[in-house]
């Protein structure tokens, strides 16, 4: 195992516990895709890896009740884990004796960790009083971290939102949080009837990372490697936590990697260099240490993708619109215009979607032209959902907007 991690100083090398397993590179902050229904699977994991993998990635919740059995699919991404990166099961359900059932019977597969939903806030699951539902009765999530704590001996996580419809148990939830000895936490900095709308609150993941005693993951509208840095600087964390955004842009957590390593070389100036050489050379590290893919690595992306989630028993339309889903997310830093989801909307069938892949990626020069690292201001990810509605799971791409 690993050396315990040391604690520089820069705001990029936050404390982390010893029990978690090492980043990447040693010193530098964390970094985890976000647990995503219908999207964080054996394959689409796999494709992240590929582009650079996070130092953890989390599962799909695994629903807890009183018939539920871990479901296959979800129990792939962990057996058959290529990744070379710890993955943390997570778990939804509010029933103590089947959460500690399903919690034991995850731990005999390769699991870093066993994560608990309190943030999930579809309609649908927080009207069951699970995800982002317990938020609203502290005295229950007391209840289950503390069956949690004694069910699992290894590393025991949390991902939470700020509050349900206000902050008002927050403090209270994070004191739970310590009391009951969970190894990380991960923060959305928005309420459950925020949704994925609005400014992320990120002085409340600043306050996390202030009173919780174990190091805080920070979520919520982390849009690039630039984003990454300057909100682990205004709140302290440990690392962050992306969702969304890693769909829209694979290489992410490469470029998360290469921002910290730009900032921490930026935080140790040349010696006799003067200010304007000073900024001269850190202009110049930026623009060689960042990876910035271009309009044809988009493409080579959207290949990869389709043909890993290509299963025999999908008809090619159900295909071809479970690729819009992701695409709906990719689009947002294609074009200012957004021409090309227009157009990608629209497509039937296999040979429309690369044709017009091609057209806005491949033709005319558009080849090298640079995929933005943020998205386009405007340009939304699902335009026509903005609001869930209350009998689709609002954790999954149907309803994730920009």
């Amino acid at each position: 195992m690993a050396a315990p991690i040391s604690s520089p100083s820069s705001h990029l090398s936050r404390p982390v516990a010893a029990l978690l397993p090492p980043p990447q590179v040693p010193g530098q902050p964390l970094t985890a895709l976000a647990p995503m229904q219908d999207v964080t699977d054996l394959a689409f994991m796999g494709v992240i890896a590929h582009y650079g993998a996070p130092d953890y990635f989390f599962t799909e919740f695994f629903r807890v009740h009183a018939q539920s059995q871990p479901e296959k699919h979800i129990l792939r991404s962990i057996d058959e884990n290529a990744t070379g990166r710890p993955i943390f099961a997570q778990l939804i359900g509010e029933d103590l004796g089947h959460l500690a059932r399903t919690a034991a019977a995850l731990l005999t597969h390769n699991v870093a960790g066993i994560d608990l939903n309190l943030g999930c806030p579809a309609p649908k699951v927080y009207k069951k009083n699970v995800g982002g539902g317990l938020l609203r009765d502290p005295a229950r999530v007391g209840e289950i971290l503390a069956t949690l704590r004694a069910a699992v001996p290894g590393l025991f996580t949390v991902k939470m939102r700020i509050g349900f419809d206000d902050t008002a148990h927050f403090d209270r939830l994070l004191d739970l949080v310590n009391e009951h000895r969970v190894d990380l936490l991960s923060v959305h900095g928005r309420t459950v009837k925020e949704m994925y709308r609005g400014e992320v609150h990120y002085d409340f993941i600043a306050r996390a990372v202030a009173r919780a005693r174990c190091p805080v993951l920070a979520n919520g509208n982390i849009v690039s490697a630039a984003r990454a840095a300057a909100v682990l600087a205004d709140t302290r964390a440990a690392g962050v936590m992306i969702g969304r955004h890693a769909i829209r842009n694979p290489w992410i957590f490469r470029q998360c990697r290469e921002q910290f390593e730009v900032e921490r070389v930026d935080s140790n100036p040349l010696t006799g260099a003067s200010a304007s050489n000073q900024r001269v050379w850190v202009n110049a590290l930026h623009q060689s240490k960042i990876f910035r893919p271009t309009l044809a690595d988009v493409r080579d992306y959207i290949e990869r993708l389709y043909r890993v989630t290509q299963t025999p028993e999908l008809p090619e339309r159900a295909h071809v619109n479970k690729m819009k889903k992701y695409l709906n997310f990719v689009g947002q830093s294609v074009d200012a215009a957004g021409a090309f989801l227009h157009e990608m909307r629209r497509a039937e069938t296999e040979a429309d979607l690369f044709a017009i892949c091609d057209r806005h990626l491949l033709a005319a020069g558009a080849a090298e032209r640079e995929f933005s690292l943020e998205p386009y201001p405007g340009v939304i990810a699902r335009p026509n959902c903005e609001t869930p509605s209350a009998t689709t799971d609002g954790c999954s791409l149907e309803t994730v907007t920009a």
